[in-house]
């Protein structure tokens, strides 16, 4: 059956899904926080709350790619201390999608990146020095524990919502401290963990049938090329232009959910 014709969308919609899926490949290996951009594609091609459904195993696609090229990155005790709080942001998404309408979902997450956006760019500002560690100590204090349960339920409940937890997460990161490749491996594993406990809340909500599998078998091919492109990019991007594409990434995918 051709999924083009089951959708209802043209050639020229159906390029820019494809599109987005490289975008995702390429957002995963690279520069985080640039898929916010493949979200509003999908959701202005595909009915709002459909495209999420369709958009889930991309990116899981996607983050299977990066675990294999950053595994060995992955900064555990991070990754410990967020899962709790991602839990109950996912629970407390899962809700928000019960009664809240397509536009309530846009502001509030899009508002919600623009602040995440605004206070690590303050914080910047006042760090000492972009260089720091692969691995930040900063997560082991006090401040670092309730920073990252904070930053783990906004995380939690933009990913379940509409798939934009990822800037929410760069923004914790940067903010922690983690270089470009500790940044990317974390990210990886976080994703694909979250991602697919995702599914079975997707599927309960009828986010994810038959009609939406079969438009991902089309376009999860155009991952792979994204994510080599995003793997071969990452090494020619120097720390400072990184953090200030993840940063500018966000912005755009925070306004672009407010004026949608």
């Amino acid at each position: 059956m051709n999924t083009m014709t089951l959708w209802h969308i043209s050639g020229w919609e159906f390029a820019a899904l494809a599109f987005a899926a490289l975008l995702v490949g390429f957002s995963k290996t690279a520069v985080s926080g640039a898929n916010t951009v493949s979200l509003a594609i999908f959701a202005a091609v595909l009915p709002a709350r459909a495209s999420t459904g369709v958009l889930l195993p991309v990116l899981i696609a996607g983050d299977v790619l990066a675990v294999l090229t950053y595994r060995r990155h992955a900064h555990w005790p991070t990754l410990g201390r967020l899962f709790p709080a991602v839990a109950a942001g996912v629970v407390l998404g899962t809700l928000f999608l019960l009664w809240a309408d397509d536009g309530v979902v846009r502001a509030s997450i899009g508002a919600i990146l623009l602040l995440m956006a605004g206070v690590t760019m303050w914080r910047r500002r006042r760090a000492a020095s972009p260089d720091g560690p692969e691995e930040p100590a900063a997560v082991a204090t006090r401040t670092g524990r309730i920073e990252a349960r904070s930053y783990g339920v906004l995380g939690g409940f933009t990913t379940m919502v509409a798939n934009a937890g990822g800037p929410v997460m760069s923004m914790y990161l940067l903010s922690a401290g983690f270089r470009k490749l500790g940044f990317l491996g974390t990210s990886a594993f976080f994703f694909l963990i979250v991602n697919v406990s995702k599914v079975p809340f997707s599927a309960g909500l009828g986010l994810i049938d038959g009609r939406s599998l079969l438009l991902d078998a089309a376009l999860l091919v155009c991952v792979v090329p994204g994510a080599l492109l995003g793997g071969w990019a990452v090494h020619r991007i120097d720390q400072r232009l990184f953090e200030r594409l993840v940063i500018a990434a966000t912005v755009v995918g925070g306004v672009q959910l407010l004026l949608r």
